[in-house]
């Protein structure tokens, strides 16, 4: 029986990124995301074609009704979820210096980037606790996508990177909490990839990669991270629960 795996915002960027080598590894996917199903049919009929069972559903993890609703369509169409991937996201509308940032802009960002992991990954964890009392050989993992930025500050989208700082405490804290259950917890921090989020800066970045801001001279890429968060999956890692893993290109190493 296949491992079924939860990627929140799979449907496009990173997190197609990291639903693709998932269902290359044989998990079957839900995926997640606000846009409309015939906005993500392409993207789920690509994941569909490796031979996993996928389903789509319409869900801001930011709204606790949306959240459950989609842990209640998990649940009628699996019956059983082994992975948790907090992928969504979303940056500030506008890039505004911290001195004069919206709060509408920070609530936001925070609903989608923090309270919504923290609240699925806790509706989450109970199922899981609940499937492993089940079934002993249950096999459980959660993993936060977090972000360069958790640590490198930018004062022009401080929402953004405050949301990533907490969401690494939160990584900790599930870590600890769920430690007696068996159920790993990572956090994956990503630095700067292409997608469509980064697509306006994409010019900026071309010049200082090839000035050197990264160790690694390109571009990362969605698979990079899909790469790591399979590696985490399929617990190739058993023994670093709490552990944060950069994907950075060696962005953000010390150097003189």
């Amino acid at each position: 029986m296949n491992r079924v795996a939860l990627v929140t915002g799979g449907a496009r960027g990173i997190g197609l990124g990291i639903a693709g080598r998932l269902a290359a590894e044989g998990c079957d996917l839900a995926v997640c995301g606000v846009r409309p199903p015939a906005a993500a049919e392409a993207a789920v009929s690509g994941l569909r074609a490796t031979g996993s069972d996928v389903m789509y559903v319409q869900a801001d993890v930011s709204s606790g009704e949306d959240r459950k609703r989609l842990l209640s369509e998990i649940r009628s169409r699996f019956g059983r979820l082994n992975v948790l991937v907090n992928n969504a996201g979303v940056a500030p509308e506008v890039r505004a210096d911290i001195l004069e940032a919206s709060e509408d802009s920070y609530d936001r960002v925070m609903g989608t980037n923090l309270k919504g992991p923290y609240f699925l990954t806790q509706a989450v964890a109970n199922w899981m606790i609940a499937q492993r009392r089940e079934d002993a050989g249950f096999a459980g993992c959660i993993v936060n996508i977090s972000s360069m930025s958790a640590t490198v500050a930018s004062p022009n989208r401080g929402e953004y990177c405050l949301s990533k700082a907490g969401l690494g405490m939160a990584t900790k804290l599930w870590a600890v909490r769920l430690g007696e259950f068996g159920i790993p917890v990572y956090e994956v921090c990503p630095g700067v990839i292409m997608t469509d989020m980064t697509a306006g800066v994409r010019e900026k970045y071309d010049r200082l990669i090839a000035g050197g801001l990264t160790v690694q001279q390109r571009w990362g890429y969605p698979e990079d991270v899909g790469k790591a968060v399979a590696m985490l999956v399929r617990g190739d890692l058993p023994y670093s629960t709490g552990q944060s893993i950069m994907v950075d290109g060696g962005l953000t190493l010390q150097r003189l």
